[in-house]
């Protein structure tokens, strides 16, 4: 899980503390634009004002997420040619890429891209590269993972450009691979036969501080390279990092330690449970039994950057992951996770998605005319008796039931009840967002979204749910066939009222 996957500002000589002047104007290549922490470092590189080129082997999966001053060049960084095109003018290169996916020996390959990338900075006499390895003691018998991390800096180095290398421990943020292992381990197992590996410290460190540090070394002096070991406050065992999110989300969980389970057994274990995870569960378990703390505060006497601890870094990973699932469109996260899965819904975060869409030949403002009116005496357009026995279900276990109605029949408002729902977001002719107030094993939305196409309009239909620990799992998946049936017949109806009703 070593895998390392914002307030700034310098304010006195020998420090840093993010993004200033000095920044602004920068000329700076950033690889790794497509993944967890490049994706996210992107976005604060151009509010600074520095001029970013992506690298990029897909350059159209990145040129629609960029603002329109930065530019995407395609290139490899195993293409020496495609490197002296994507370094030219550089003055800084953030290196955020590994190999830790490919199926081949990772180490040669990140010693060979490294290689590359260090003649080519050098060639194209770039100031500075910013890189992002792994925490762990050399004299510890590193993992291969750890290892390949830190010989990866060590190649980079051999450039003649100054390297500043932030060498992190577990990434707290959502999405990110270390996260999504927590929360998928702890989500999925009210009882955890535990390794060794589980009580094995690290210094974790929430995502906005870790890319404070990123943004920071662009105002870091001239001089020769460093490497700075940055992480929170605290240190922590994995077993104490899934008790908190346990906490935080409401979750009863039991730790059992087992001596004798090994890292290549803990691995396939690993992959049953989280088969997400199955073609790095290997490399990345190997790894965990390496402790990964911060053996000096060379990076606390540089940067005014005061990292958070453990808790509050997952409690703000939860609270941005409802934020991000708010302002999220769904067609956008549907498309991006991937192809749709026929089982029940896509997984963002610990949300199931399950999202579908219908086109109408009639206006936005006509095809969300039977959307506003949804619930209360109009109902659900379809299989009404099946919501109501769902409130009465609802009432039996000391919910709300149905019976509250909605306020209005025509419009409704943000913050009012209907039926068993509460409105959570409206905005007219375009989205109704409601959030679920019957007794569920977690917390639920349903939401519609119209957009125009055309002469017409697209209605997108989108159930969300997030499920607290695994009877929240079982309770949905239970419940897949009947919502097949259910939501499919509600779009259905809509449309078709839609369309019959139009002007």
């Amino acid at each position: 899980m070593q895998n390392p996957d914002g307030e700034t500002g310098v304010s006195q000589p020998g420090t840093a503390s993010g993004a200033g002047a000095g920044a602004a104007g920068q000329r700076v290549l950033l690889t790794g634009a497509t993944g967890y922490v490049g994706g996210r470092l992107l976005p604060l590189l151009e509010q600074a004002g520095v001029r970013v080129r992506c690298l990029a082997r897909r350059p159209e999966s990145l040129r629609s997420k960029v603002g329109p001053q930065t530019e995407v060049v395609a290139g490899d960084v195993f293409d020496e040619a495609s490197l002296d095109r994507a370094l030219a003018g550089i003055e800084t290169a953030y290196y955020l890429v590994h190999s830790m996916g490919a199926t081949g020996d990772f180490e040669q390959e990140d010693r060979r891209a490294a290689e590359s990338f260090a003649r080519a900075a050098t060639r194209a006499g770039v100031k500075r590269i910013v890189y992002l390895g792994g925490l762990g003691s050399r004299d510890q018998n590193l993992s291969k993972h750890l290892r390949s991390r830190q010989e990866t800096g060590d190649v980079l180095r051999t450039a003649d450009v100054q390297v500043i290398e932030f060498r992190a421990s577990i990434v707290i943020g959502s999405g990110s691979l270390s996260f999504e292992m927590i929360r998928a381990l702890t989500e999925r197992l009210p009882v955890m036969i535990c390794p060794k590996w589980v009580q094995v410290l690290a210094q974790p460190i929430a995502i906005e501080d870790l890319l404070q540090y990123l943004v920071a070394a662009l105002e870091l002096p001239a001089g020769p390279s460093q490497v700075f070991e940055i992480g929170g406050p605290d240190q922590v065992s994995y077993g104490q990092i899934m008790r908190e999110y346990a906490r935080q989300r409401g979750l009863r969980r039991w730790l059992i330690p087992v001596p004798l389970l090994t890292p290549y057994l803990s691995s396939l274990w690993l992959g049953l449970v989280t088969p997400l995870y199955a073609r790095v569960g290997r490399k990345l378990v190997e790894s965990l039994r390496n402790p990964t703390l911060v053996s000096n505060n060379l990076a606390e006497s540089i940067f005014e950057i005061r990292p958070r601890g453990v808790a509050e870094a997952i409690s703000r990973a939860l609270v941005h992951e409802d934020h991000e699932v708010a302002q999220t469109r769904w067609s956008d996260a549907l498309s991006a996770a991937g192809p749709a899965r026929s089982y029940g819904g896509q997984r963002l975060g610990s949300r199931i998605i399950d999202s579908r869409t219908r086109r109408v030949e009639c206006s936005p403002r006509e095809a969300f005319e039977p959307i506003r009116r949804i619930g209360g005496t109009t109902g659900w357009y379809y299989g009404d008796w099946l919501w109501k026995l769902r409130g009465f279900l609802d009432l039996l276990v000391g919910g709300v039931g149905v019976r509250r109605g909605r306020r209005d029949a025509e419009e409704p408002v943000v913050g009012e009840p209907l039926d068993f729902w509460r409105v959570e977001e409206y905005e007219p002719d375009h989205k109704l967002r409601l959030r679920a107030e019957m007794k569920v094993p977690g917390r639920a939305w349903l939401e519609f979204e119209v957009q125009p196409e055309g002469q017409g309009s697209v209605i997108r239909q989108t159930a969300l749910f997030d499920p607290k620990g695994l009877w929240g799992l079982a309770y949905w998946y239970a419940l897949v066939p009947l919502h097949f049936f259910v939501f499919n017949g509600m779009l259905a109806n809509i449309a078709r009222r839609a369309e019959r009703d139009r002007h």
